[in-house]
């Protein structure tokens, strides 16, 4: 019976075998919720590693993409005018980087040209007022001649190669491809033209050119006839000088005297001790002017010292454009800090340089020497630009103040020599020029003395493995003593041989009554620089209320 306990063991064992099933079948359940779970995840991790093969593949594909485009930027020129079967576009940062670099030199060569007006002011303010127009005019005769002259062959002979696949020039003495600015552009066939970067560092170096060209008219002012100084401005700027510029900027044989080559990073030595030792070979031409070492020194004083102060502080300013526009372009942060560095360096050596001199003439005269402190802040600014990208601050400092004793050596030394430099061209130039390249050299912020950074700039000199090269610095010495010795001597050659016959024919100097007259009175319409309105409009003009030489020569 259904009552009898067999029966209900049974059922019992039902009831527990039933409750296992239940049991086992939620477990299995659960396990498939679990196993679904699992499953989904996995899903994910496939969908996020399939994710993952597809960036790396475009990576990849990019990377090939960049490949081609480096091998074909290898075979093709790049074009303004975009993709062609000759041409490639240029790239974006190509863009960006070209148009950076040739807006720093058009900037920068705008102040050195600017700084032509300083020239003229401090060159007219210097000498004496009835020469004024005389010196303004020789100064834009520089420029003028001097864009010529660096147009018909300046440039040719200087920057135009042949280069060797390394970039050094080929006959290491002077290029000849670029005659008149041939190959800045290049004519397609198709009607559009091609330009260069030739124009932007034409116009850039083209300032320099002028500028040393420049120095030379004070050396020989209130003196020099007109005519021949023209003659010996355009010789200067077309072949006197870009052949020093193709021998050190043009990367000929004193970029590769020594293991390390030159240094003269913005021209103390290539600019303005060329620019020095022409006007001293001028001056010694040309003689002095009449009664310069007889008469009293007073007699032939700055006319107006305000013009001589505006016109140092122009040259100031431009000279950033002239230290630090030699970095040559600013498209990448290196060149940044570079142009940071030789800012500084310049700013610095200026003011030590003016302060030198002014304590120098104040010891000596006791008194306040405002045009010799001009002077001094010239003489610091020559000083440095040789190594303003590869001296610290400080050396920058002392080789300002040093600059500025030389300058004031180099002067006294002349005037005992009975030279006349109206505006002490060759000292601030000259002198200081030279004493600017071998500190340079000396003051170079390589390690100790033996390893050597020149033009690497925040960088050494390396060896082939990438080692710093020893004994370094012996190398730059040499490299810039050498300099100094041929840049003098091919200067004053050719300068004496451009001088000497203009002496001897009777057109470099004028007449000694010229000069008693004043240089614009006899030469200039009108015959005075300043009209004092003493009845100015009626034709009375102010000339000078200093009697004649010859009165006091008698």
């Amino acid at each position: 019976s259904v009552s009898s306990p067999r029966f209900s063991r049974l059922r019992k064992a039902m009831v527990r075998t039933l409750a296992w099933v239940l049991l086992l079948q939620g477990v299995l359940c659960q396990e498939d919720d679990l196993l679904r779970d699992r499953i989904e995840e996995l899903e994910g991790l496939v969908a996020k590693h399939q994710e993952k093969l597809l960036v790396q593949q475009g990576r990849l594909e990019e990377h090939r993409r960049q490949k081609n485009r480096r091998l074909q930027s290898a075979t093709l020129p790049a074009s303004i005018h975009g993709a062609s079967n000759s041409t490639r576009a240029y790239t974006f940062d190509e863009k960006v980087a070209g148009a950076m670099d040739q807006m720093w030199l058009l900037l920068c060569g705008a102040l050195v040209m600017f700084m032509q007006a300083g020239f003229a002011m401090v060159e007219s303010g210097t000498c004496r007022a009835k020469n004024a127009q005389n010196i303004l005019l020789k100064n834009l005769t520089d420029v003028c001649m001097g864009t010529l002259g660096w147009w018909f062959s300046g440039w040719a002979l200087a920057y135009s190669g042949p280069y060797t696949d390394d970039g050094i020039l080929k006959n290491g003495f002077l290029g000849y491809e670029s005659w008149f600015g041939a190959g800045f552009v290049t004519f397609n066939g198709d009607g559009s033209i091609e330009p260069t970067l030739n124009m932007a560092n034409w116009f850039f170096q083209w300032t320099f050119c002028s500028a040393a060209a420049t120095i030379v008219s004070g050396g020989v002012a209130e003196r020099v006839n007109f005519l021949g100084y023209c003659i010996f401005s355009f010789l200067m700027t077309s072949f006197v000088y870009p052949i020093i510029v193709a021998w050190t900027w043009g990367y000929g044989f004193l970029s590769t005297i020594t293991r390390t080559g030159f240094m003269d990073f913005a021209g103390s030595g290539i600019a303005h001790m060329t620019g020095g030792v022409a006007a001293l070979v001028g001056a010694a031409m040309a003689g002095p002017r009449k009664g310069r070492f007889e008469l009293p020194e007073d007699y032939f004083a700055a006319h107006s010292l305000p013009l001589v102060v505006f016109g140092t502080l122009i040259l100031w300013f431009g000279w950033y454009g002239f230290n630090c526009g030699s970095t040559l372009g600013l498209s990448d942060i290196a060149t940044g800090f570079m142009a940071a560095q030789v800012a500084m360096n310049t700013t610095i050596a200026a003011a030590s340089g003016g302060i030198s001199v002014f304590v120098i003439r104040y010891v000596i005269k006791k008194k306040y020497d405002i045009a010799g402190m001009c002077n001094g802040i010239l003489a610091g600014l020559v000083s440095i630009t040789a190594g303003c990208g590869n001296v610290e601050c400080g050396s920058a400092c002392f080789i300002a103040m040093i600059g500025g004793a030389v300058y004031f050596a180099a002067s006294e030394g002349l005037k005992m020599l009975q030279i006349d430099d109206p505006i002490d061209a060759f000292a601030v130039h000259g002198a200081a020029g030279a004493w600017g390249v071998l500190a340079a050299a000396i003051f170079d912020w390589g390690r100790g003395f033996d390893h050597f950074h020149g033009w690497s700039g925040f960088s050494c000199v390396t060896e082939d493995d990438g080692t710093c090269m020893k004994g370094a610095a012996d190398d730059g010495l040499a490299a810039n003593v050498a300099q100094i010795v041929l840049v003098s001597l091919w200067t004053a050659f050719w300068s004496a041989l451009i001088f000497l016959p203009l002496r001897l024919s009777g057109k470099l100097r004028v007449s000694d009554e010229a000069q008693d007259e004043g240089m614009d009175a006899s030469k200039h319409c009108p015959k005075a620089a300043y009209d004092h309105g003493e009845g100015g409009a009626n034709g009375v003009i102010y000339t000078s209320k200093v009697s004649p030489i010859t009165e006091h020569l008698e």
